[in-house]
């Protein structure tokens, strides 16, 4: 109820009849006002006639195909609250939804109590200033040097930063899954780090660092003589994130039995603690991670569903290092630049360590890579780190059967027979026949291609980027081959 006494008055639009008779009936019944209409046209033409408190909308019904409720919503009523409940999500509706101001994004099926709580939650706080500009697109390749915490230059990086980019200025729940070290809690701490919270805390939950018989009093708190050992009131977790981001690392290691609760605190943003009676209230943002198939947890009745839809409104995956490139090879100069002592003299690799670096299938991820160029930073003895440097499973490793496009190593490699019997036959190391190797291939390249980098670039099977650091290494000059 509104201060005066006057119900909120809701528009509900959805296209399955059921769904919309009974959440209309059951919404009345709370208190509220509701006008319930089957497709966004109806929606719309509601919307200039009246005025609403909130709109909850279906994004898969007539007249809506290209989300013309949400823009319109947008353009003409920005502060007026609008709440996503779709059944049939997808990524990229989700974060168009999003871009266009949208206060919350719910999944089908919904149980109506925890659709009640989300319209309270709304209704109570309005809608933040934040959420009322519709969010420029900008082009992929300008995003990447907003979040330079985050290195990457291959399509499923540019894609990452485009999806952060819109979730980011939210308060939309975001699940990220990947592989083990493949940097989802730098994800997570980049989207806080971007959002109106970034003045509040990021807290990191690592649900596999708690014990099960602490984890309600740690999350929650609890109060003084509850439980042996507390010898005061102490505030838990979610608590001292109050206006920030609370990241649940490790999210399938989260306990059974703590499933409902944190249920009850994401969906209410309230929690008891421990020993008290009284509940608790937080503005809190909710990101997860996990390396784990929820879905499939969820079918082994290891994670609750209901949990698993709320916290994984929007779903990241993170790529695999060994799918992203010359990526490998950007990652392991940044490494090196940050892990290199002050006053070293190491200038960076040589052509065998990075066409090493690029072979191996890198199981441990950004986390491996890192530790494989410390380890090379501590050992090498030069100014140049070589293969031999670098740990041995990595260099005996074969060619990664994810990645078969060759690179101009590996065309130099093949091409070692095809030297000069000076590099064949001598006795120089194999680290000095393959640099050899791949300075007269690419000499050959430039001199086909008459300097063009492009060209060569495109025909090696490598970034333009990629072919201007061998270059640059074999102190190779495009500008020589152009006549």
């Amino acid at each position: 109820m509104s201060v005066a006494g006057t119900p909120k008055k809701i528009l509900v639009a959805d296209d399955a009849p059921l769904y919309l008779r009974t959440t209309g009936a059951l919404l009345r019944k709370a208190g509220y006002e509701c006008v319930c209409v089957p497709d966004a046209t109806s929606a719309i033409a509601q919307l200039h006639e009246t005025s609403f408190d909130l709109v909850l909308s279906d994004l898969n019904m007539p007249g809506n195909m290209k989300l013309e409720l949400l823009k319109d919503q947008s353009e003409h009523r920005p502060m007026v609250p609008i709440v996503v409940v779709t059944g049939v999500p997808t990524l990229p509706s989700a974060i168009e939804s999003i871009r266009l101001g949208i206060t919350d994004y719910l999944l089908k099926p919904v149980k109506f109590e925890d659709l009640l709580a989300c319209v309270r939650r709304v209704l109570e706080r309005g809608k933040p200033e934040t959420e009322t500009t519709v969010f420029p697109i900008r082009d992929r390749r300008d995003l990447k040097t907003l979040f330079p915490q985050i290195i990457g230059d291959s399509a499923p990086m540019l894609e990452l930063f485009e999806i952060i980019d819109s979730v980011a200025r939210t308060d939309t729940s975001v699940l990220i899954t990947g592989e083990s070290g493949t940097g989802k809690e730098v994800v997570a701490s980049t989207i806080h780090r971007h959002s109106h919270r970034d003045r509040g805390k990021f807290q990191v939950i690592d649900c596999t660092a708690i014990p099960e018989a602490l984890f309600e009093s740690t999350l929650f708190g609890h109060k003084k003589g509850s439980f042996t050992g507390a010898v005061g009131d102490a505030d838990g977790l979610l608590k001292q994130c109050d206006g920030g981001t609370a990241f649940f690392d490790e999210l399938g290691e989260l306990p059974v039995a703590m499933q409902a609760k944190l249920l009850r605190a994401v969906q209410e943003q309230t929690f008891t603690p421990v020993g008290s009676h009284t509940p608790v209230c937080v503005d809190t943002r909710f990101v997860c991670a996990t390396n784990r198939d929820l879905e499939r947890e969820v079918v082994a009745g290891r994670f609750r569903q209901d949990l698993f839809y709320r916290l994984g409104v929007i779903h990241i995956a993170l790529p695999p290092l060994r799918e992203r490139g010359d990526d490998i090879l950007l990652l392991a100069d940044a490494f090196l630049e940050n892990l290199r002592p002050s006053g070293s003299s190491i200038r960076g690799f040589s052509p065998c360590a990075c066409d090493t670096l690029m072979r191996y299938s890198w199981p441990g991820n950004i986390r491996e890579l890192r530790n494989a160029i410390e380890r090379a930073v501590t050992l090498v003895r030069g100014d140049t780190i070589t293969a031999a440097d670098l740990p041995e499973k990595v260099r005996s490793s074969l060619p990664s059967p994810v990645t078969e496009s060759p690179t101009v190593s590996k065309v130099a490699t093949t091409s070692l027979a095809a030297a000069s019997p000076v590099v064949a036959l001598s006795n120089a190391s194999r680290e000095q026949a393959m640099e050899a190797a791949e300075y007269q291939y690419l000499v050959v390249l430039m001199q086909q291609h008459a300097g063009n980098v492009s060209e060569a670039s495109r025909q090696a099977g490598l970034s333009r980027q990629g072919m201007h650091k061998l270059l640059k290494r074999h102190d190779i000059h495009a500008s020589e081959f152009r006549s």
